[in-house]
């Protein structure tokens, strides 16, 4: 793991707090959705770390960046393996190339067993179950989790192409499941440099990148509330181009 530079003191600064905008589409004034409490810390240009705390709404596009890996999922990085709570921006994580990336961003949320009325379940993954090692053992992924793997219907086509695919597409009841914690639990999400998959047990998984269609259907205030999560970008299109393509079907909310 590298050293990484200072914390800067200075949070990222927010258009709005989201508690002040949430009433817009609310009818008689209550708001329409939950609020959910996010944690972030981003690697500038400059080498100085920002670290902040948003309060944003129970979104899909909001929960999107920050439900992909379960506490305690371990990453592989250039030194050996970091559990995705100890990361730091600024920390090189091995990834689906072979090649190392620095972290540029880190978000996490707490998810309760039932947000704004519907479930956040876990896709539990047994080891060996994408071959020896694959993972090396049990997984637990969250909804935002896309696995660089051959999708189940595009399987024995003769085309075979791996895809950056929803680990919940996967669920088959036996050595893929489907959990739901009876507590609540914290999830997290991280950006590399480019987009890319790191190595999580064995596997690859997408880092977070929005996508070209996921803040379409955001007012102008919620995608400012939104690109105030990633102090370490102006714009949307400084994500870059993605690197893997998105199975479309079902399961994907934000598929391109």
């Amino acid at each position: 793991m590298t050293n990484t530079p200072p914390a800067s003191a200075t949070p990222p600064a927010a258009p709005q707090s989201y508690a002040k905008v949430q009433t817009a589409s609310g009818a008689r004034g209550k708001p329409s959705v939950g609020v959910r409490v996010v944690d972030i810390a981003a690697l500038r240009s400059d080498g100085s770390i920002v670290i902040g705390q948003r309060k944003v709404p129970t979104m899909p596009q909001f929960d999107m960046a920050f439900s992909a890996f379960a506490h305690g999922t371990l990453l592989q990085t250039t030194s050996g393996l970091i559990a995705v709570e100890d990361l730091q921006p600024g920390d090189d994580l091995m990834t689906a190339e072979g090649k190392a990336s620095k972290v540029t961003w880190i978000g996490s949320a707490t998810f309760a067993p039932s947000d704004g009325g519907h479930r956040t379940p876990l896709t539990r993954i047994m080891a060996d179950s994408f071959g020896v090692n694959r993972p090396d053992s049990f997984l637990s992924l969250g909804p935002a989790a896309r696995l660089l793997q051959t999708p189940p219907h595009l399987r024995g086509d003769g085309a075979e192409k791996r895809v950056l695919t929803p680990a919940r597409a996967f669920v088959e009841g036996v050595n893929v499941i489907e959990v739901s914690p009876p507590t609540p639990i914290r999830m997290f999400h991280l950006s590399l440099q480019s987009h890319a998959a790191v190595i999580a047990g064995g596997l690859e998984i997408e880092t977070y990148h929005p996508g070209p269609n996921a803040l379409r259907s955001l007012s102008h205030t919620l995608r400012d509330v939104y690109l105030s999560l990633f102090p370490h970008v102006s714009h949307v299109n400084e994500f870059g181009p993605m690197r893997y393509a998105r199975a479309t079907d079902e399961f994907d909310l934000t598929a391109a």
